[in-house]
Formats: structure tokens, C-alpha cells, sequence
């Protein structure tokens, strides 16, 4: 055991005291995700220290629109848990940059996850990795097996089919064949674009070609499933244009419409709000025989806090993070928020399983405009939003689309200009 002797401790035996003790180190985990705090305190945190009994930990959530803000606060005064959690890419990024994180490059834990995770936390040129990955959520679609079972239709692998089954629930007309609004735009870009885009500027790949200017977005992988967006209009239900987020969720738990297009974040509410049996399918390929990607995108990591007193007791924590242990107990305790790791895992949850089961066959990606591309005016990411929306509403062709988006790109980033 490396923690030794507190000052107190040390005069007490200085004093002619008998009683000898190894002092326990205690730690603060910062975090967003104050609705996983009874999950940390009665089943992560304890199986942890169980095995570190010199280890004590606590889960100290802020509220997620003041997270940032009070991280920020506490690490320029100094008081800072020891250990971090992290948002992907650049806001963490920020934290590194100013000295607020350490560089854990090295670690071999770091080993247990592939690059595509520890890019979210990464410099730009890869010579640090300042958090360990810990989860993602994978994208792809939802259906109800109820509604699937009774239209007769089963879950489709290829777009061709894909088109085949929303045909086929629209002309049954018990169901709306996807439960989709445009209202708020963004879910036109998250679980549209970037749900089926993977499959066509083939996932990492496109991504980076991106990143490095050696890709446009006017290229046919970047046109193409704005191409498959346009057709979606018709199967979304009456007006779809005003319907919101939550309308769409309540559609589809309330069991009026077959298909969610949207990701793993989802079952938990969903497990809860539906009476009928879930399913969930992998994004469509567009052929037969072409090659699977997913958008398995890094949602949250852990750091240490550059200042941290206890360094050596949260690098034990960070270790443990890699191990099989950890993503098992995980992404059990919280269905749909799945370990980065490369471990293959058991999930207890059927509709969990099904989503982490695609990385078998499929190759992992993040949203296109998470990394680098998003950091200058017009916001790429923003820029996803307004158009997916409109190629959905048919208020802008997908040529046009991807001419706005690279044209945005290319006015202020310099690997995409001519």
C-alpha cells in the first residue's frame, strides 16, 4: 500500500502513541449526470472500493446547463474534485489547454479503447489523451415489434427495404410509419443525417477526410443520405413540421407510430413509457454486401484534475475504468450509455444488447462535425441542423444542402479552402 502516514497521524506516533494506521484517500468525482447519482453511490463507487478499501469515493453531480460553468469556477479557485468528468472534444479540450487536466498519454488502460474513443479526448495532433473514454450512445432506430408483428413486416437491412417496410405500414394505416418532427431541426441532423450519414461517407474515413480538407461535403458520400432524408417526408405523419421532440417520443411510447428514428439514449424512458415490446434495428445499408458503420459517438469521460492531492489514488480509479469489470457494471446500470472499451460485454437489458451488438459487424464513428470542424462561424454543426431540416420539409434539395455546408466551412476553415 503507497498512502502513507497523515501529518496527524505521524505526531500521534511522534507523541509515543502505539496505534499505527494507513490514512484512506478520499476523492471527489465532478460530474453532469446528477440523475445517475443513487446508480454511482449503490453500485459503480462500491464495487470500486470493495477492491480499494484505502479508497473512498464521492459522486458530486452539478445540474448539466450549470455544469460547465461551475467546473470552470471551481477548478480557476482551486477547488476542483480530483477527478472529472469530461465532455467530448472541444470543451474538454479547453480544460486541458488551460492546465486543468492531466495528460494521462501512457496509461495502459488506454489500451482497452480503440481511437475513434480517445479522440473525443485528445489534442488535435494526438500527442495527449487528457481523459479515459467511459461511454457513448450508438444511433439507430426503434420499433415497435407490436406494430411490426401486425403490419407483417420484419426489420429491414437494406435501404431499398427500409423503404419497402415504411410503405407497407403507411398503406396498413394503423401507424405512422416513423415518429419524427422537424420543429426543432436538430433532431433532423442527429437522428437523421448523422444516424444513416455513416453509411455513406463511410464513417471515420469521410469524417477525418474532412477534418484534413482532403473530403468536401459536396462529395457523394455528404449528398447522398441528404438524397435519403428527402424521402422521409411522407412517412412522418401529419404535421410532422410543428411536431417537437417530445411530441415525437409520446407518439411513439403511446404506441401510434412504429419506428423512432433516434439511439440508445432512449431506452431508458422508453423501458418505462411503453406498454409493447421494443425492438431496434442498425441503420440501413445502403446495398446489400457494402460495408456496416455506426455512429457510436463518445458521450462522456473521466479525468484527473491536474491539482488533484490525491493523483495516485484517482490513477487507480482511471485504471479500473478500462477493465472488463467497469463496462459491464456500467452499461448495465445505465441501458444505452455504453462503454467504449473494446471488452466484449453481456447486457441484461434485450434492447441494449441489440445496439451494442452492431459493433461486432459494424466499424465505429462520431458525429461528423463534433472534432475541429465546428469551431468557426457559420457552427457546421448548427449549419446540420437548418439544412437536414429543410431537405426533410422539401425546402431545399440535397445539392443545395451540401453546397451550404461546405461553402460554410470553406469561408473560415483553411484545410477546405480552395
Amino acid at each position: 500500500m503507497k498512502h502513507y502516514l497523515t501529518s496527524g497521524i505521524a505526531a500521534s506516533l511522534l507523541l509515543g502513541s502505539a496505534s499505527f494506521a494507513f490514512a484512506a484517500s478520499e476523492l471527489t468525482i465532478e460530474s453532469w449526470r446528477n440523475d445517475d447519482l443513487s446508480i454511482w453511490q449503490d453500485t459503480i463507487l462500491p464495487a470500486f472500493m470493495k477492491a480499494h478499501p484505502e479508497i473512498k469515493i464521492r459522486f458530486s453531480p452539478t445540474a448539466p446547463t450549470q455544469y460547465n460553468a461551475a467546473l470552470n469556477a471551481k477548478l480557476e479557485g482551486g477547488t476542483g474534485g480530483d477527478l472529472i468528468t469530461c465532455r467530448p472534444f472541444d470543451g474538454s479540450l479547453d480544460l486541458y489547454s488551460k492546465g486543468y487536466l492531466k495528460n494521462l498519454q501512457g496509461m495502459a488502460t488506454l489500451d482497452n479503447f480503440p481511437d475513434s474513443a480517445k479522440g473525443a479526448w485528445s489534442t488535435d495532433d494526438g500527442s495527449a489523451t487528457f481523459c479515459v473514454p467511459m461511454a457513448a450512445v450508438i444511433h439507430g432506430f426503434i420499433y415497435n415489434k407490436d406494430a411490426f408483428a401486425e403490419v407483417g413486416v420484419e426489420p429491414p437491412k437494406t435501404q431499398a427495404e427500409f423503404m419497402a417496410v415504411l410503405d407497407k405500414i403507411k398503406a396498413d394505416g394503423n401507424y405512422i410509419p416513423m415518429a419524427m418532427g422537424t420543429l426543432d431541426q436538430w433532431e433532423s441532423a442527429a437522428m437523421g443525417y448523422q444516424n444513416i450519414g455513416p453509411m455513406y461517407w463511410k464513417g471515420e474515413e469521410g469524417r477525418k477526410a474532412i477534418v484534413a480538407g482532403t473530403g468536401k461535403l459536396t462529395d457523394d458520400g455528404w449528398v447522398k443520405p441528404f438524397e435519403v432524408l428527402a424521402g422521409w417526408g411522407p412517412y412522418l405523419g401529419d404535421g410532422y413540421e410543428a411536431q417537437s421532440y417530445p411530441d415525437s417520443q409520446t407518439l411513439f411510447t403511446l404506441g401510434r407510430a412504429a419506428i423512432y428514428p433516434s439511439g440508445s439514449w432512449e431506452i431508458a424512458g422508453f423501458n418505462r413509457d411503453s406498454d409493447f415490446e421494443l425492438g431496434a434495428f442498425r441503420p440501413p445499408l445502403p446495398a446489400e454486401g457494402d460495408s456496416c458503420y455506426i455512429s457510436d459517438h463518445t458521450d462522456i469521460g473521466i479525468g484527473l484534475n491536474a491539482a488533484s492531492p490525491n493523483a495516485e489514488a484517482a490513477m487507480k480509479f482511471l485504471e479500473w475504468m478500462g477493465t472488463k469489470e467497469f463496462a459491464e457494471l456500467y452499461s448495465n446500470a445505465v441501458p444505452g450509455f455504453f462503454s467504449l472499451s473494446k471488452h466484449e460485454i453481456s447486457l441484461t437489458d434485450p434492447l441494449a444488447d441489440e445496439f451494442i451488438s452492431w459493433r461486432k459487424d459494424c466499424q465505429s464513428t462520431n458525429r461528423s462535425a463534433a472534432q475541429i470542424v465546428s469551431r468557426g462561424t457559420p457552427n457546421l454543426w448548427n449549419e446540420m441542423w437548418v439544412v437536414s431540416a429543410n431537405v426533410i420539409n422539401g425546402k431545399q434539395t440535397p445539392a443545395d444542402a451540401a453546397n451550404q455546408l461546405q461553402k460554410g466551412l470553406s469561408s473560415w476553415y483553411e484545410p477546405q479552402m480552395d
